[in-house]
């Protein structure tokens, strides 16, 4: 449909021209990858589109700021946004159809279901920001009902939304294959996010030691450490290397996303490690694998 030497991919703003779209590739024997987004694209969400790619022989993206996983006083109206330029990135990464809803396509007037991965929505990321899986699983639900991919990716940077997405197709029973991509990242290391943008130079300059901690923590544990002991020393080095308020440095089990017993980790036992802290008024968020 397109190629990428394009200046821009085609955009559908409505349900109905979507699912036109996604049915005359269906029955030509097509198969569709999907990649959510709230625009303000990167390198990150690009490598997204890749891997969708390598999928399926459609891809579709979706712009939309999802206005029900902000809560009063966050960021929604300054959200960056730049439907040019971000059209013109998916042209470039391939990308084969870019949907751009209104708030009113993805929430008609009198609506009043919602969707919610109870218990792993109340952890971590759900216990500072209450609101967010809510908003998140919900407008995914409904992407998934308007796109009816067979593949959608995401990114592993949010870890707890990529597990708990896959709880919620598990659960409801889409039939849809969810994947996870790498977190990519700038040069020191600091996973890419359209926040990034908030920070100032200095900020910037002193982000990634987020990634060093986690990094220096996992090598830790892998060693055979206690996780309280690492943990502790995690959230220290952040706060001497510039962030303000540590939401949490953890270690969970990968799928259910609860806290492991502080005891050194057995040898083959999978583990994830994650971080969230401010640096100046920017929230940034990280994760790794570990294993011993």
């Amino acid at each position: 449909m397109n190629s990428k030497t394009d200046r821009s991919t085609p955009t559908v703003r409505t349900r109905a021209e979507l699912l036109r779209q996604v049915m005359d590739w269906k029955r030509a024997g097509e198969t569709v990858a999907f990649v959510p987004t709230m625009g303000a694209l990167h390198s990150g969400h690009l490598s997204l589109i890749e891997k969708a790619r390598e999928k399926a022989s459609r891809v579709v993206a979706s712009i939309f700021v999802n206005p029900t996983q902000f809560a009063p006083g966050e960021d929604f109206d300054t959200y960056p946004r730049d439907e040019a330029a971000d059209l013109a990135k998916l042209a470039s990464a391939g990308c084969d159809l870019a949907y751009l809803p209104t708030v009113e396509e993805m929430y008609p007037e009198g609506t009043l279901t919602n969707v919610r991965v109870e218990s792993m929505s109340d952890l971590l990321d759900g216990i500072y920001r209450p609101h967010f899986f809510y908003g998140v699983t919900t407008v995914v639900a409904r992407l998934f009902l308007h796109v009816q991919p067979d593949v959608a990716v995401f990114g592993e940077k949010d870890y707890q939304q990529l597990q708990i997405i896959r709880r919620m197709v598990r659960d409801l029973a889409f039939p849809i294959e969810v994947l996870g991509a790498p977190t990519a990242r700038d040069a020191d290391g600091l996973a890419q996010s359209s926040r990034n943008l908030y920070l100032t130079a200095e900020e910037r300059r002193n982000a990634g030691a987020l990634q060093a901690a986690l990094h220096r923590a996992a090598m830790r544990l892998g060693a055979g450490a206690l996780p309280s002991e690492v943990l502790g020393e995690a959230r220290t080095l952040l706060s001497h290397s510039g962030f303000g308020k540590v939401d949490y440095v953890t270690l969970v089990d990968p799928a259910t996303l609860l806290d492991l017993p502080d005891a050194p980790l057995r040898e083959g036992t999978a583990a994830r490690l994650l971080g969230a802290a401010w640096m100046g008024r920017t929230r940034l968020i990280d994760n790794i694998s570990v294993s011993r």
